[in-house]
C-alpha cells in the first residue's frame, strides 16, 4: 500500500504542475490580469483555432485525472489510518 501511496503522490505533483502550465497557456478573455500585462490588446478575441480547442480538451482531461488522483489518495490515506 505504501508503493501505491508514493506513486499517487508523485502523480499528483506531476499533474498539478502540468495543470498549472496548461491553465497559464490559455488565452485571456479580457477583464482580468491578462489585460494588465497586454493580453487584451489582441485583435482576434473571438478567434478560437484548433490549437485552442485542443488545449481546452487537454486541460479538462488533466483536470479530471487530477481530481481522480486526489480522491484516490484521500481514500487510501483515510482507510490506511484506521487499521
Amino acid at each position: 500500500m505504501d508503493i501505491l501511496k508514493i506513486v499517487l503522490q508523485v502523480l499528483l505533483g506531476v499533474t498539478s504542475l502540468l495543470l498549472t502550465l496548461l491553465i497559464l497557456l490559455h488565452k485571456g478573455k479580457g477583464g482580468g490580469l491578462s489585460d494588465m500585462f497586454g493580453g487584451g490588446m489582441t485583435s482576434n478575441l473571438n478567434a478560437s483555432g484548433v490549437a485552442q480547442k485542443n488545449l481546452n480538451r487537454f486541460t479538462v482531461v488533466l483536470g479530471i485525472c487530477w481530481a481522480v488522483v486526489i480522491v484516490a489518495l484521500g481514500l487510501i490515506l483515510r482507510f490506511s489510518s484506521q487499521q
